[in-house]
C-alpha cells in the first residue's frame, strides 16, 4: 500500500534518477493520459547487451523525468486516486513502444496476459463448473516440490482436485534446495523468474540461492499446500494398471509403501541428477571430492589446493568465491563458455528502484514486462541459422564460428567483452574465446567476476586434457601432475535421462527408459503415447536457451495439464493417451527447428544433445508459439478410455 510519508519531493526526484525510462514513460501515460509520450520520434530499441535505456537520448530522458516528477506530485496531492484502466488498443500501442517493435497482432493476447495490466490470471484453469465430488474423487500425484511442483499443487488446490506431492528432499524448493555451492544464484533476471501471480520485491537483480529458496518456501506456505507435501519420500517406480489408475511405489524413512493416483504430474526437472565424468582413477583420489550440486559443507577450503573440473554454470559461479580463500585453484576447461555481460549481475537493487517498483502505479508491471521481452524474444533472432551464411571465414578454426550475420555480430560483441577483461593476457584470452557459435552451448551471465577470478595469482585455467586422477590429484595428457587437497566436479547433470532413476511402466508394461532409450521425446514436452494420464513439467524439448524464464514455461505447462484434467473429470473419462501420429509429427517439427538454431550446430558438443547428437532438451521457437500451443489441449490429439 502506498505510504504518503515516502512521497516527499526529494524521495520522488531521487527515485526518478534511477528509473528505467521506457517503463517510466508508459507509467506516465497511465498517470496523465498523454498518449503523445509514446508517439514521438524518441522510441526505445530492444538492446539486451546495450544501453539499458534503449538508446533514448539523455535530453529526452531528462524531459520524461521532469514530467514524471510533476505527475507523481499531482497524484500524491490528489490522495493517490485509482487510475482508470487503459483500453486494449492503447495497451497494444504501449507494448509496441516499450519493445521498440511494431508487433504482429498475434502477439496481442499473449503479451497482454504476460503484462497482466488488468490483474487477470491467464494461467488459471477453472474447474468450478464441474461437480465438487468429481473433483475431490480424482487424485493426482505430483512428483517433486520444486518450482513446477509447487505451481502444480497451487493450481490443483485452486481447482478443488485432490492431490499429494512427494519429494525426495527434506525441504521444498527443488534446485534451490539442492544447490548450495558458494556463489549459487539465478541467471535469469529475477523480476521474470517468479510466478506471474506472485511478483516479488527482489533484493538483487539476480538473487542468490538463499533468497530464491525463501521465496518458494514462502509461496508454498502462503498458498496452504504444505499439508499435502510428503518430504523425504522418493518414487521408486510407477505402474499404469487399470484404466486411469497408477500404482506408485515410494520409499521414506518408514520403508516402502504404495500410493494410488488417477494421474501423475512429474515435476522433477531435467537437471537434478549430477553427472561425474568418466576419468580413469576418479575414485582413487585420497582427499575429499564432490560435485557442486552435492556440496559438502563440512570441508574448510581455506588455504587448500583446489582442483575444479569443468567451466559450466556452477563452476563459473563457484570459482570466484572459493578463490578468495584457497591457496590455489586450478580450473580444468574442455571448452570455454560464452559470457553475456550484465553489469548488475551481483548488484543489489538500490532503494530508489525499490520505491519505483512498489510505489509508482503500473511502473513495476512495465519494468517486469520489459525484462521479459528483452531477455525473451528479443535475442532469439540472433541465434537462428542462416543457411546461406558462411560461418567459418577463418579456415584455421574448427567448425562454425557463427550461424548468421546477426549471430556473428553477437559474437563480435561478446568477444569484445572478453578482450576488455583479459586482453592484456594473450594466453588467457586465447583460452576464454570460444570457437563455436554464440548460444551453441549454454551462455552464462556475469559482470566480469569470472574473468577477474581467472586473473588472480592463485588461479590457473588449464586446457591440457585430463589423463587420469590419482591419489595426489590430477595428471594431464602432457604428463603434468597437479596436486590437490580437494577436487570439485562442476560437470553438469544427466540431462537426457529425464525422470531418472524412477521406473515408469506404461499401459503395455514397457518402462519409459526402455521406450525412450537415450532419446526422450514428448508431445508438447508434456505427454507420451503409451503412458496415459502421465504429464511432465520441464519435459523433453522444453528447456530454454536465450528466450525467457523457465517459470513461464512451467506456467504454460501446468495450464495445459489442468486443461487435460478438466477434460478427464468433466467428461467422466478414466484415461487420455496421446496419439502416436500426433506425437511423431510434433517431434519432427521440433527436430527441424533445433537444426535451425545455433545449438543445433553439428560440430558443437553440449548437454543439450544426446549421444547421437539429437537436441533432446531445447525449445527452438518463440515464447508466443509455446504459449499458444499450451493454451488448452485438443481432444483430437488423444485416445480416451
Amino acid at each position: 500500500m502506498t505510504d504518503p510519508a515516502t512521497w516527499s519531493d526529494e524521495a520522488i526526484e531521487a527515485a526518478l534518477a534511477e528509473a528505467h525510462v521506457p517503463s517510466l514513460t508508459n507509467a506516465l501515460v497511465h498517470l496523465t493520459g498523454d498518449v503523445s509520450l509514446i508517439r514521438g520520434d524518441e522510441r526505445p530499441a530492444s538492446q539486451l547487451f546495450g544501453d539499458p535505456q534503449g538508446g533514448i537520448s539523455p535530453e529526452h530522458q531528462e524531459a520524461i523525468r521532469t514530467q514524471a516528477l510533476a505527475a507523481l506530485r499531482a497524484h500524491r496531492d490528489a490522495g493517490f486516486p485509482d487510475l482508470p484502466p487503459p483500453s486494449q488498443e492503447l495497451v497494444k500501442e504501449m507494448v509496441d513502444f516499450i519493445t521498440g517493435v511494431e508487433l504482429d497482432n498475434a502477439y496481442g493476447e499473449f503479451l497482454m496476459s504476460e503484462l497482466k495490466i488488468f490483474d487477470e490470471d491467464p494461467y488459471r484453469v477453472s474447474l468450478d463448473d464441474l461437480p465438487e465430488d468429481d473433483r475431490r474423487n480424482f487424485h493426482v500425484l505430483v512428483i517433486g516440490a520444486g518450482m513446477s511442483g509447487i505451481l502444480a499443487a497451487i493450481r490443483l488446490k485452486e481447482a478443488g482436485v485432490s492431490y499429494t506431492v512427494v519429494d525426495k528432499n527434506a525441504g521444498v524448493g527443488g534446485t534451490w534446495f539442492e544447490n548450495r555451492y558458494p556463489g549459487c544464484r539465478v541467471d535469469s533476471p529475477n523480476h521474470t523468474y517468479s510466478y506471474s501471480f506472485a511478483p516479488e520485491d527482489w533484493p538483487q537483480h539476480f538473487s542468490p540461492q538463499r533468497v530464491l529458496l525463501e521465496y518458494f518456501e514462502r509461496i508454498a506456505t502462503e498458498h496452504g499446500i504444505r499439508d499435502n507435501i510428503r518430504l523425504s519420500t522418493e518414487v521408486i517406480e510407477a505402474r499404469y494398471e487399470d484404466p486411469g489408475a497408477w500404482r506408485v511405489k515410494v520409499r521414506d524413512s518408514d520403508g516402502e509403501s504404495t500410493l494410488t493416483a488417477n494421474a501423475i504430474i512429474s515435476a522433477v526437472g531435467q537437471l537434478n541428477r549430477p553427472k561425474l565424468p568418466e576419468i580413469e582413477g576418479r575414485d582413487s583420489f585420497a582427499g575429499p571430492s564432490f560435485h557442486t550440486a552435492q556440496w559438502e559443507t563440512d570441508h574448510d577450503l581455506k588455504g587448500k589446493r583446489i582442483v575444479v573440473i569443468g567451466t559450466g554454470a556452477s563452476a563459473f559461479q563457484t570459482v570466484p568465491e572459493i578463490a578468495k580463500e584457497a591457496s590455489t585453484v586450478t580450473v580444468f576447461q574442455r571448452t570455454p563458455p560464452w559470457v553475456a555481460q550484465r553489469p548488475d549481475y551481483h548488484a543489489p537493487i538500490p532503494p530508489a528502484k525499490h520505491w519505483l517498483l512498489n510505489e509508482v502505479p503500473f511502473y513495476g508491471k512495465w519494468f517486469r514486462f520489459s525484462m521479459f521481452w528483452t531477455t525473451g524474444e528479443g535475442l532469439l533472432s540472433m541465434v537462428r541459422r542462416d543457411p546461406d551464411w558462411d560461418g567459418n571465414p577463418d579456415s584455421s578454426s574448427n567448425g562454425e564460428r557463427s550461424v548468421s550475420a546477426a549471430n556473428d555480430q553477437l559474437r563480435t560483441l561478446l568477444t569484445a567483452n572478453v578482450e576488455k577483461m583479459v586482453g592484456d593476457d594473450p594466453d588467457l584470452l586465447a583460452k576464454c574465446v570460444p570457437n563455436y557459435p554464440p548460444a551453441g552451448k549454454r551462455m552464462l551471465i556475469d559482470n566480469g567476476h569470472w574473468f577477474r577470478a581467472l586473473k588472480r595469482d592463485n588461479v590457473e585455467l588449464v586446457t591440457d586434457p585430463i589423463a587420469r586422477i590419482n591419489p595426489d590429484g590430477v595428471e594431464t595428457g602432457s604428463g603434468r601432475q597437479v596436486n590437490a587437497d580437494v577436487i570439485i566436479f562442476g560437470t553438469g547433470f544427466y540431462a537426457s535421462r529425464l525422470l531418472f532413476p524412477m521406473k515408469l511402466f506404461g499401459k503395455d508394461g514397457v518402462e519409459l527408459r526402455e521406450h525412450w532409450g537415450h532419446d526422450p521425446r514428448a508431445y508438447m514436452g508434456i505427454v507420451m503415447p503409451g503412458y496415459p494420464n502421465l504429464f511432465c513439467c520441464y519435459g523433453p524439448n522444453t528447456n530454454i536457451v536465450v528466450n525467457g524464464s523457465i517459470v513461464f514455461f512451467s506456467e504454460c505447462e501446468v495450464r495445459y495439464i489442468m486443461g487435460c484434467l478438466k477434460l478427464l473429470i468433466g467428461r467422466d473419462l478414466a484415461a487420455m493417451d496421446c496419439r502416436r501420429d500426433v506425437h511423431d509429427a510434433y517431434n519432427e517439427k521440433i527436430d527441424a527447428g533445433n537444426l535451425g538454431m545455433a545449438w543445433g550446430s553439428p560440430d558443437v558438443r553440449s548437454w543439450y544433445k544426446n549421444e547421437r547428437g539429437r537436441v533432446t532438451q531445447n525449445w527452438p521457437f518463440t515464447l508466443l508459439e509455446f504459449w499458444n500451443q499450451t493454451r488448452a489441449p485438443n481432444p483430437e490429439d488423444f485416445d480416451f478410455a
